[in-house]
């Protein structure tokens, strides 16, 4: 399940993953710690193709079915690099969906809905 907060997805030799709901929250919203530095992303999501989200989440009703079948198309491959609340993977892959979509704040974590964990990814092929 891939959860609001932080984003879960699965590794190479996960059979399947979960997007944590840790990945859909701000770093404001997360407990602060004193001098708490995040490694930086192992997954260059700056040259990515955000295609596969912006060609079917389209506003102004940015449908959920379209919306969350689309980001977890493109999220999922990183399910553990995303869950990863030591790096700052969820939050650049956001800034970077948001900046290529121009999507509403908050759209996916408030309609990418599954479960109590997160949004569920599909075993890994």
């Amino acid at each position: 399940l891939i959860s609001i907060a932080c984003l879960s997805l699965f590794s190479e030799t996960s059979a399947s993953g979960v997007i944590s709901d840790g990945v859909f929250r701000s770093p404001i919203q997360i407990e602060r710690r004193l001098l708490q530095i995040k490694k930086k992303c192992p997954v260059n999501f700056e040259f990515l193709d955000y295609s596969v989200i912006t060609s079917q989440c389209k506003g102004p009703q940015y449908p959920p079915s379209s919306c969350c079948s689309a980001f977890k198309r493109f999220a999922c491959p990183f399910v553990d690099s995303l869950n990863d609340l030591t790096n700052n993977c969820a939050s650049t892959m956001f800034s970077y969906i948001n900046l290529y979509g121009k999507y509403p704040p908050g759209l996916f974590a408030s309609e990418c809905r599954e479960g109590p964990s997160g949004l569920s990814c599909p075993p890994a092929a």
